[in-house]
């Protein structure tokens, strides 16, 4: 699949004021102001996290209200229900308030809830608010939901049960009556940092509970690195107080980490420094598969066991359950591509939608992602799911999945989601309309550049600038994440020494220079675009920068991303 290159500019003016104030390399420098550091104090908290640049939680709207709804549950000995979401988010988030609360209120009190995902469904559900009036319990603090839940909120209010609702997602017209809404999106919130996670959220409701209750900051800093992971897991961009959290949480994760945690690390078979990639790619599938393949109650017993033994107990059966997860994964994304390389037309479409009955529900979301790295463009994936017809559906960069999901409505049954992604379900006897409806509403209103997938290229480089000192300062731009991304680079007119190879049949073992100086890197699934090398030709590279060891030896080496013939516009 060819790939639209986009260098990304910045003002001269700022960068070389910058490389003034700062010192270092100027390629670093233009990378920074990209990022709105344009001066030594920005760069200063840039490089050097302090949890003390943390804002007081008291500035959220509803804190007071929270944290005096939660002391007077403890005075009068009321039951509170920690509630949470099913995935990553939702668990980390549950997790660190259960434990958080046995510090302040009597245990035998305290209970938490995970919803089932196929028999609830996401966000706060009535099977939920049923148990919690079965058992007494007066109070829910529901955790990555409950702003989209005012009918549910209203029901519990009638059993006599108050919420308080700690979200993030972008609050409705229809905003829940409760006891306190912790959530700096509303509108009238004067927050000053808005993208928080749930986790990130509970744990600002987590810092005021202990200044209430004049708790040193250990009674919450021991949760960093379940926040580090939500962060993580859920996408949500990595600069202001998620940079902060995050740095601090891989910090803890990598010197003292909830035996939970460590379980985790132990069986992703990591044994190195544990960076936010390891995270995202390891620790957060695991977390995710108890949700996807059975029942995610176990991923929040991983992290408040503090037994060794049963935490990894626990632990293993995430494994499990991510090892059941990325076989239907792999299975469904071969049959989902047979089935479009099957017929001309299904590929020759602006969209692709596939359906078969036996798929699993819980990967389909992955699935449709899959296929978008093989064919780029909006992506519908469904299952059968009871008497109905279920999946979800990815997007590509600058495409309204949901606009597109609902011109299709007259075929649905329901439908969810927002600009990237979505849910929606529909009779067995409407997939084949949906199919065709969706794609003429896609066809007629995408522009077709939006269907070649696009690059984003920091900055040029040359090969010698990259010198362990260049390499060092990149590391201390961790964590990445959205708005932080790694950083992308191109060298151009670059030559190979004749050492280039394919290695096992798919990906290209580089060895290349440029100014005198060879560099080798590895490209992975790049073995088709191998003849531009055996041409001979100057070619431009797109790569990130990681370091090989081998032998107890370390190296710099290029992770190449694409390359072309740098003749080539």
């Amino acid at each position: 699949m060819e790939k639209n290159w986009n260098i990304l500019t910045a003002d001269e003016k700022i960068v070389d004021q910058l490389q003034h104030e700062l010192g270092i390399n100027k390629t670093i420098c233009r990378i920074l102001s990209q990022r709105a550091i344009n001066n030594f104090e920005a760069a200063k908290d840039y490089f050097r996290p302090n949890l003390d640049k943390l804002h007081s939680p008291w500035l959220m709207k509803d804190m007071r209200k929270a944290v005096e709804r939660i002391n007077q549950a403890i005075i009068t000995s009321e039951k509170i229900l920690v509630f949470g979401d099913y995935d990553v988010d939702g668990t980390t988030a549950v997790a660190s308030m259960f434990r958080f609360l046995q510090q302040i209120h009597q245990p035998a009190l305290l209970d938490f809830y995970i919803p089932h995902r196929y028999r609830e469904g996401y966000g706060v559900s009535k099977a939920g608010i049923d148990f919690a009036s079965a058992n007494g319990f007066s109070l829910i603090i529901s955790l990555d939901c409950g702003i989209k839940s005012a009918e549910l909120i209203a029901y519990a209010k009638t059993l006599g049960i108050d919420f308080i609702v700690c979200d993030h997602h972008l609050p409705g017209d229809d905003i829940p009556i409760a006891a306190a809404i912790l959530n700096p999106k509303q509108k009238d919130c004067e927050y000053p940092y808005k993208e928080l996670c749930g986790c990130g959220v509970g744990f600002k409701l987590m810092t005021a509970l202990a200044e209430y209750y004049s708790l040193n900051k250990s009674h919450y800093y021991k949760y960093l690195d379940l926040v580090a992971i939500a962060i993580a897991a859920d996408i949500v961009p990595m600069n202001g107080e998620n940079r902060i959290l995050a740095y601090f949480g891989l910090e803890k994760i990598n010197t003292n980490p909830l035996p939970g945690i460590k379980a985790l690390i132990q069986l992703g078979g990591i044994k190195h420094k544990l960076t936010i990639s390891n995270v995202v790619f390891v620790i957060a599938p695991r977390i995710n598969a108890a949700g996807r393949m059975d029942d995610a109650r176990k991923a929040v017993q991983l992290f408040i066991e503090e037994d060794e033994v049963k935490s990894f107990e626990f632990a293993e059966m995430l494994h499990a359950d991510n090892s059941e997860r990325k076989e239907a994964d792999s299975n469904i994304t071969e049959e989902a591509l047979a089935i479009i390389r099957s017929s001309s037309e299904l590929e020759k479409r602006h969209t692709s939608v596939v359906y078969r009955e036996h798929w699993h529900k819980g990967v389909v979301g992955i699935v449709a992602s899959r296929l978008i790295e093989h064919y780029y463009r909006p992506t519908v994936v469904l299952t059968k799911s009871g008497d109905v017809v279920a999946g979800s559906a990815r997007s590509v960069t600058g495409f309204n999945l949901y606009e597109a999901i609902y011109a299709c409505r007259e075929h649905l049954l329901g439908y969810g989601g927002h600009f990237a992604a979505a849910g929606l379900s529909m009779l067995p006897e409407n997939v084949e309309a949906f199919s065709n409806k969706f794609n003429e509403v896609v066809s007629s209103s995408i522009e077709e550049h939006l269907l070649i997938p696009v690059i984003t290229i920091d900055a040029p480089v040359s090969f010698p600038e990259i010198t362990q000192s260049f390499y060092n300062i990149l590391l201390q731009m961790e964590p990445f994440g959205p708005e932080n991304m790694r950083p992308v680079f191109i060298a151009q007119k670059v030559t190979d020494t004749g050492y280039s190879r394919i290695v096992k049949e798919l990906h290209i073992k580089f060895a290349v220079r440029q100014n005198n100086q060879t560099l080798s890197g590895i490209g992975f699934n790049l073995a088709h675009k191998f003849y531009l090398l055996q041409m001979n030709k100057p070619v431009d590279i797109v790569f990130t920068l990681d370091e090989n060891e081998w032998n107890g030896e370390k190296t710099i080496q290029l992770k190449v991303i694409d390359f072309r013939l740098s003749e080539e516009k």
